[in-house]
């Protein structure tokens, strides 16, 4: 019997030597039995740099690849066993779903991509301070080994944060310019909890729908072994348990009239006025009523005036909303990152919506986003004018269709327009708005969209320049 020692978790290099040399050496899958140790060996007397390769379907590595990170010690034997098959002319054995190898090495590779989404999903980094630098925190505990697999996906994910990711298997570390790889840890290690948790937590009770409990699909989506290391799982028993009262209560509310306004003369008011400098414009616009349904506040521009590009997108968001500024949210900090890419200081730009009042629909506590009408978009549309023509910049650039029918009093397909344009008379640029490449569901289109984006930024930062 021949015994090979391979690294503790997934040591793929190893197992891809090992299989080399035992398969060159004509050493039968019955006869190896593989170990994991500090120390990796292989039999003796035989070099891994003279094995030569063997010629694997794509589909066998693929399945290699995964299934060495399953936590099962017999994994590197049945892994072997199907190299020699394969090796030995059963070139098509991936094929045959009912082989009981192929049967077993399949729901193993099945375990482990579940485990790699459920730590995609399920890890939760929390703040702390670090030698006056802020960095973030998680605790982790997969059930397979699949540290090293993830590291590519939270690097992408959180590139510009300093993180850690503590598993009782090892962890890692990312300082926004390298990937260290550090020993186990324990879970009192990582903080308790953070500040941010408890808005986090009102978020996900605020998007629970009582009239829609199934506590079976809640635990397949978010099984409770993960409960215990996740904040928002703290309220779920009290969302289940008060989930019947809550929907007599909406049963039995009767319905709210909208309140009725009068736009037009709103905008008649601020013509009258005819401020003289953009700060007494946006003291009129801030205090006039809102123009749209469920609008509380307006959200101003914000910039230099004379700025070489002003860019106008829809209208605020939930989060501008609450802050007070404009492309905060989830958009806004894409919209953020593109524009660094693209070599444009966004402190150097004027950035303002077309419509300056969020619009929104109350749903338990959530406020869903409604998309402005073209008559809301023109009431708009004389307070838009006048702010641009106190900032006076040398390119407007429209973010989405909201904003080109603001600026052309024309609802044009984005896409067809998407380009350099004339924009209520002004130089001008057509692109898509930001959140439209968050909407996009398929990585694939999503990155050739980001592309285009930011080549569209790259053109506008030479159009104003």
């Amino acid at each position: 019997m021949t015994t090979v020692t391979l690294r503790p978790g997934a040591d793929l290099e190893g197992f891809r030597r090992a299989a080399r040399e035992l398969v060159a050496a004509g050493i039968p899958a019955s006869e190896v039995a593989f170990t994991t140790g500090v120390m990796p060996t292989l039999f003796p007397d035989v070099r891994c740099d003279d094995a030569p390769a063997i010629s694997l379907p794509r589909a066998a590595h693929d399945l290699i690849r995964t299934v060495v990170c399953h936590s099962d010690p017999e994994r590197y034997a049945l892994l072997y066993t199907l190299v020699w098959r394969l090796a030995r002319g059963e070139r098509h054995v991936l094929d045959i779903a009912t082989d009981p190898l192929v049967h077993r090495l399949r729901r193993m590779e099945k375990s482990v991509r579940r485990d790699l989404h459920k730590m995609h999903a399920f890890v939760r980094f929390r703040r702390t301070e670090e030698d006056g630098r802020e960095r973030f925190i998680a605790w982790f505990e997969p059930d397979h080994h699949i540290l090293d697999a993830t590291a590519d996906f939270f690097v992408t994910r959180f590139r510009a944060l300093h993180w850690s990711i503590l598993t009782p298997q090892g962890s890692l570390h990312w300082d926004t310019e390298t990937l260290r790889h550090g020993p186990p840890a324990r879970r009192e290690d990582a903080p308790a909890s953070d500040p941010f948790e408890a808005g986090w937590t009102g978020y996900f009770e605020s998007t629970f729908n009582p009239a829609r409990l199934n506590p079976t699909l809640m635990r397949s989506h978010m099984a409770k072994k993960y409960w215990k290391n996740l904040p928002e799982a703290q309220a779920i028993p009290g969302m289940v348990r008060n989930a019947a009262g809550r929907v007599d209560e909406m049963t039995e509310r009767q319905p709210a009239m909208p309140v009725r306004r009068d736009p037009a003369r709103a905008v008649a008011a601020m013509a009258d006025q005819a401020p003289a400098t953009l700060d007494a414009l946006n003291r009129l616009i801030a205090a006039a009523p809102p123009m749209v349904e469920g609008g509380t506040r307006a959200v101003l521009g914000e910039g230099p005036l004379g700025a070489a590009i002003a860019f106008v997108g829809e209208q605020p968001g939930d989060q501008e909303d609450l802050q007070g500024h404009p492309f905060v949210g989830p958009a806004g900090q894409l919209f953020d990152r593109a524009l660094a890419e693209a070599g444009i200081d966004r402190a150097e730009t004027y950035v303002t919506n077309a419509v300056k009042h969020f619009k929104y629909v109350q749903r338990g506590k959530r406020r869903l986003h409604q998309r402005p009408d073209a008559g809301e978009v023109a009431h708009y549309r004389w307070w838009l004018k006048a702010e641009l023509d106190f900032v006076s910049p040398r390119l407007v650039v429209a973010l989405g269709a909201t904003a080109i029918l603001a600026l052309t009093g024309k609802a044009l397909p984005v896409n067809a327009s998407r380009g350099p344009a004339t924009l209520d008379g002004r130089r001008g640029y057509i692109t898509v708005h930001p959140s439209y490449l968050l909407r996009i569901p398929d990585p694939e289109e999503k990155a050739k969209a980001a592309a285009a984006f930011r080549a569209d930024l790259e053109r506008i930062r030479d159009l104003a320049a």
